[in-house]
């Protein structure tokens, strides 16, 4: 039986272009600088509920909550993300090999990891993903993209709260953590 030939669903990119008064080379370094983000939070969100999914341990209820607030939190923007791009003008992912060439979160594929051992890997994530929106946003906000640079200072402030859990959790004995 022959295979049914599959319509082609690439639209030529000059089709998905929506108008702006924005530099369109600065468009263009936005969508990009937007879908490396959104790239990261499918790979933090993934890891976060792996974390979640994984939690053992004395404190089991309360990082199991934690984590899963967090992932929600996380998974929660990434549609905001990738819009924001195609608001622009922009493209943004297309799929899973896309997202792990660009992404910057590393997995965590081991068989396990101690509960403190993973909100640690968390907190570092978080700091760096944070770091990252920052550089994006001096880009946004030298672009004088208002909208995206408002957005950013929003999912940098989540992204501080995350880590400022994170942190305080996983703070050393001797600074009167666990």
């Amino acid at each position: 039986m022959a295979k049914a030939k599959q319509p082609n669903l690439r639209v030529a990119s000059d089709r998905l272009n929506t108008p702006t008064d924005l530099d369109p080379a600065d468009t263009k370094k936005i969508a990009q600088g937007l879908t490396v983000l959104v790239s990261d939070l499918f790979a933090l969100y993934i890891k976060t509920k792996n974390f979640h999914w994984h939690m053992s341990g004395p404190h089991f209820r309360d990082y199991h909550l934690l984590l899963d607030e967090q992932g929600d939190q996380i998974f929660g923007i990434i549609d905001d993300v990738a819009e924001r791009a195609r608001k622009i003008g922009g493209v943004t992912l297309r799929s899973l090999g896309q997202a792990e060439k660009l992404k910057r979160v590393p997995d965590n594929d081991a068989d396990y990891v101690s509960p403190l051992d993973m909100l640690a890997e968390l907190r570092d994530d978080n700091r760096n993903l944070t770091a990252n929106m920052r550089e994006l946003h001096e880009v946004t906000d030298e672009a004088n993209d208002v909208s995206t640079t408002s957005l950013l200072e929003e999912w940098i402030d989540q992204s501080e709260r995350r880590t400022w859990f994170l942190y305080e959790i996983t703070r050393d004995a001797t600074q009167g953590g666990h």
